[in-house]
């Protein structure tokens, strides 16, 4: 089995390793909630996005290729993989339950996506993802899945009939926007071994996360910010 990178890189599909590329909520939260995910609030210190941004706002404030560079291409989007999920050796995941495993738990309406593959290869793919909704709620739908994930080092999804391991470290996240949370995760499906980073970035209403490779999040992860807060 083929690990392919742009298939787990998004909370979207958080603990499911998008095994479309091998087999195949809203938050209910009206006040900020403080993480240790998420450990510094820096409110006011960048342009701020004060109103809520519909799906095609959000669009245009999106990546594009000719932001990255050269190299890049951008990939159609997949479609979300239909095994059930069974999540265990983590409780706090297996309270949430499969469905916030696969990223129910972040389905916020107002939202764009763009994934894009590298000249390097398969596992050289970054996705970026854009929600808006109250920050409140973005918080507190970013932190419950941070949090969760990283109270377990280690545990295992089952997929459909696969079983992945799954390994994670919290990470520093640059001083970006308001909010910000970062972790690693490493899958492993037999001999097979992928390595990928989160990074969410909160800006008022506006929620940016970057995925890929480590090298190329952080290459990336400020001009996303960037184009959040410039574009209009």
């Amino acid at each position: 089995m083929r690990l392919h990178t742009a298939t787990v890189t998004t909370l979207s599909t958080l603990a499911v390793l998008a095994l479309a590329s091998c087999t195949s909520s809203s938050t209910p939260a009206d006040d900020p909630v403080s993480s240790a995910s998420a450990p510094t609030q820096q409110e006011g210190k960048h342009s701020p996005v004060p109103e809520l941004l519909s799906s095609a706002a959000l669009s245009k404030r999106l990546l594009a290729e000719s932001d990255l560079g050269e190299g890049y291409t951008r990939k159609p989007q997949q479609p979300r993989p239909q095994d059930d999920v069974v999540v265990s050796g983590c409780p706090a995941l297996e309270e949430l339950g499969g469905d916030a495993a696969v990223g129910d738990s972040l389905d916020f309406p107002r939202k764009a996506k763009a994934s894009f593959t590298h000249t390097g290869g398969s596992d050289s793919e970054v996705v970026e993802e854009l929600y808006s909704d109250t920050a409140a709620k973005l918080s507190r739908g970013v932190s419950r899945i941070f949090d969760a994930v990283i109270s377990c080092p280690t545990y295992q999804i089952l997929v459909g009939s696969t079983s992945v391991d799954m390994g994670t470290e919290q990470m520093a996240a640059p001083p970006l926007g308001d909010e910000q949370w970062s972790q690693l995760l490493t899958y492993s499906v037999g001999p097979q071994r992928s390595v990928v980073q989160q990074t969410a970035i909160r800006i008022a209403n506006v929620l940016v996360i970057v995925s890929g490779p480590p090298g190329l999040v952080d290459a990336h992860l400020a001009q996303a910010v960037d184009k959040v807060q410039r574009t209009r």
